[in-house]
């Protein structure tokens, strides 16, 4: 088997372009979905019945299909109503977010509940209303033991992004797609892509560890 490292060269400029893309792809959805599994975590736990029921369906419907069927569900169907044509990176951050919302919010249901009751009690006897107390007392408290879960969550959402190459969205994954259609290779654009992954995910995992570590002697 004969590997040409002179392909890999011309297409540098191209995998650098598309890592960029795979990892800005990767910190908005992860931003958007910090903030949308807030909002179903809490709407989850509320008393209310049907507010509860409506966040359970969101978490089952994401968590229960391919991430490759919700992405072309909303490149086809969604965003051309939203924005009168299908656009490859606008479908993949919905899609992203959407996904990485369903799982963070089960990290923060998770992380509030493992918070001591006494916690909100002590709060709202010190005048807190629910709000305050969650937001004061709870949530920082939570937050913490939600990180390593979170910081998972980022490596999973860097690898799925891949499937955005399916609605051509330019990231990793498309130009070593575009490199092996050129050539009819395969072992030059997949293996430089898996490489290119690994780095991403492994540096990852070592500044979550290290952040883990140091939180824990805090």
């Amino acid at each position: 088997m004969d590997f040409r490292l002179d392909i890999i060269v011309e297409y540098i400029p191209f995998f650098l372009k598309g890592t960029l893309l795979t990892i800005g792809l990767s910190i908005v959805g992860i931003l958007i979905g910090t903030v949308l599994g807030l909002l179903i975590g809490l709407g989850k736990m509320m008393r209310n019945k049907f507010i509860s029921f409506i966040c359970n369906c969101y978490i089952i419907f994401f968590r229960g299909t391919p991430l490759f069927v919700q992405i072309l569900l909303i490149h086809f169907g969604i965003v051309p109503m939203l924005i009168g044509h299908t656009n490859g990176i606008v479908a993949s951050i919905i899609a992203l977010s959407l996904i990485a919302g369903a799982y963070i919010s089960e990290i923060f249901r998770a992380g509030i509940q493992s918070i001591d009751k006494g916690q909100m009690e002590a709060s709202r006897s010190l005048g807190m209303n629910h709000i305050q107390s969650m937001k004061d007392v709870i949530l920082p408290q939570a937050f913490k033991r939600m990180i390593p879960p979170l910081g998972n969550e980022f490596i999973v959402l860097i690898k799925e992004s891949s499937l955005a190459a399916i609605v051509a969205t330019p990231e990793l994954m498309y130009y070593g797609r575009a490199l092996a259609s050129q050539y009819y290779r395969v072992w030059e654009p997949y293996l430089t892509a898996a490489l290119i992954y690994l780095v991403l995910t492994t540096s990852l995992s070592f500044l979550l560890n290290r952040l883990e570590r140091r939180l824990a002697t805090e």
